[in-house]
């Protein structure tokens, strides 16, 4: 049986991975779902893992410093969101890596390829391997955005990102709602969300960004389609197939 561990700090997308892994090869055996770097680090020294799928962006330790530090045969998937640009350094040297959202499609293709890997005879890692792991190392971590300058009508606002219900891109512009009024900026969403707290700010669609504390509850309609619902707001949004399983434990 192949034993694999998965390291994500954000929980409920390691055990969305873990239940994905699990309905694509029935016979894998999770062993451990550790919450940061430097808990993947250990487990995999202890456990021995066949396979660890690890998120780049980690407290402690980067998925990235992670590989770097494995001394035994454990092969490394990385699960991450940069896009397919930034992850062709080393998509020759690495097992693979899977871009979040992660698609089933994909998930798939990664697990026939892991299969793959552990059935062939096991081969020492060339230098492209970290020459490209040095190439994916995340830049220094950029302050958090806190404000943003929004326009509304001929004024101009400085508005705490605390008060913002959700961004939405609309033609030009992206819509900065809150519970009092709408704004617009120019800044497209996903400058956006590499901006904001991840904690705080989920993406839900191409188009939206959400602030989790204003958020009041989901509903589903006849075609079982999610929508959220937000405090001291009337708007529903919607949330695209890619990320409805964010709210699964909701």
């Amino acid at each position: 049986m192949t034993r694999a561990l998965i390291a994500d700090d954000e929980q409920h997308l390691a055990r969305y991975l873990q239940e994905q892994l699990l309905a694509l090869w029935p016979e894998l055996e999770i062993v451990a779902l550790a919450r940061n770097g430097l808990e993947a680090a250990s487990q995999i020294e202890a456990l021995q893992p066949d396979v660890a799928f690890l998120d780049i962006q980690m407290p402690g330790l980067t998925g990235l410093e992670v590989a770097q530090g494995i001394e035994g045969p454990t092969r490394v998937v990385f699960v991450t969101a940069y896009d397919e640009y930034a992850v062709q350094a080393f998509d020759q040297a690495a097992l693979d890596y899977v871009l979040k959202p992660i698609k089933t499609e994909r998930l798939a293709q990664s697990v026939k390829r892991v299969q793959a890997a552990l059935a062939a005879p096991a081969t020492e890692p060339g230098p492209g391997l970290a020459q490209a792991l040095q190439r994916m190392a995340p830049a220094p971590a950029q302050p958090l955005l806190r404000w943003v300058r929004a326009s509304q009508g001929e004024l101009t606002h400085q508005i705490d990102v605390a008060e913002v219900l959700f961004f939405h891109a609309d033609d030009k512009y992206t819509c900065v709602q809150t519970a009092e009024a709408e704004y617009l900026i120019r800044t497209p969403i996903v400058e956006l969300a590499a901006q904001l707290d991840p904690n705080q700010f989920w993406q839900v669609h191409r188009s939206t960004l959400i602030n989790l504390a204003h958020l009041a509850g989901t509903r589903r309609d006849e075609a079982s389609r999610l929508f959220l619902r937000f405090k001291r707001h009337e708007r529903e949004l919607p949330v695209s197939r890619a990320y409805v399983h964010l709210f699964k434990a909701m």
